[in-house]
């Protein structure tokens, strides 16, 4: 059983100093359950009592940022648990017009810092907890879709008009959540990939408004994670941001842990496949890759998690190998 000391191993983790046990969090949906605040509340604190995890990613439906704005959306059958958008709020140009200022403390914004403030209560601050924010940009691509690039390029004013009014309500909902027990946000972009933008782009669309929210943030939060979606992210811009912890699919693109740590000097969260080695590898296969992301690290500013959301055909047998290679790991022989 892993020791409940995660203050202690994650602030250790924080100033680069050794722990006997390298920190792991994993998180996963709750499909169809995670549209109820109580249900939602009541499965995060079970999965965190059982596993006893160094933080909690509180794990919120991912399109709760649309819905009040107009957006429909459904849960269909998708591996990871995420949600999906069936009918987009905005159509046409002239829709980012209907993208105006609502009180994120009402509607499906107002459910998910319900459901932390009830989670966080049962914890009782035993753990870090991460309130899911999504960057303004990837609230806008839920909004639009696919149609979302064709505006940035066609007709930037409407979308950066929508984008003020998104980052406004996004940094009011952070600040409520550090108010309902978060102590930081986990900062999700979904388009700081080159496949997707070029740089000039998002630092215009995207950068912007995520800096926007944590300068907001600035003081009130003990740490603060960001997460970079995709392929090809745009690590050397990403990597200036003002943040304690960086996720990204470190085993599917670029860079690995080890040139990661060579641009960003915080803690890095990662070294598992979450779709390939959780799924289909063996105890051994998992054992490997914690023990080869604690060596490209040297054990140190290291948290051993997904590079996104687990499956959720993940089984206890393999959460389980995770938890217990981080703990066996020879820190000495490093």
């Amino acid at each position: 059983m892993r020791s409940a000391d995660h203050w202690n191993r994650v602030q250790a983790t924080l100033r680069g100093e050794p722990t006997t046990e390298i920190p792991v969090a994993l998180w996963k949906h709750f499909p169809v359950d995670d549209m109820d605040p109580g249900k939602l509340a009541r499965l995060t604190v079970e999965w965190q009592q059982k596993w006893q995890f160094d933080f909690v990613k509180f794990m919120p439906p991912g399109t709760y940022g649309v819905e009040d704005w107009g957006a429909t959306t459904a849960y269909a059958g998708a591996p990871n648990g995420a949600r999906i958008v069936t009918d987009p709020a905005v159509k046409r140009t002239d829709d980012w017009e209907k993208i105006r200022r609502i009180d994120p403390r009402n509607g499906s914004w107002g459910r998910q810092n319900l459901a932390l403030s009830q989670a966080a209560g049962a914890l009782g601050g035993a753990v870090p907890i991460l309130q899911t924010v999504f960057s303004p940009l990837t609230t806008a691509r839920k909004l639009a879709t696919d149609r979302l690039f064709a505006d940035i390029r066609c007709n930037p004013d409407a979308v950066e008009a929508a984008l003020r009014v998104i980052t406004d309500v996004t940094i009011e909902f952070c600040f409520d959540a550090i108010r309902a027990g978060a102590h930081g946000i986990f900062l999700a972009t979904q388009l700081a990939s080159h496949r997707i933008l070029t740089i000039a782009e998002y630092q215009r669309f995207g950068m912007k408004y995520d800096l926007e929210i944590l300068d907001a943030l600035r003081g009130h939060c003990r740490l603060n994670m960001l997460h970079a979606h995709g392929d090809d992210i745009m690590f050397e811009l990403l990597s200036g941001y003002p943040l304690e912890l960086f996720n990204w699919h470190d085993r599917l693109t670029e860079p690995d842990l080890r040139r990661a740590r060579q641009r960003f000097p915080q803690v890095l969260v990662g070294g598992l496949n979450e779709h390939e080695t959780l799924i289909h590898g063996k105890r051994e296969d998992i054992a490997r890759e914690v023990e080869d992301a604690i060596e490209q690290t040297e054990g140190r500013r290291l948290i051993i998690g997904p590079g996104c959301v687990l499956p959720i055909a993940t089984t206890d047998e393999a959460i389980r190998a995770v938890v217990e290679s981080a703990q066996n790991v020879n820190l000495a022989a490093l």
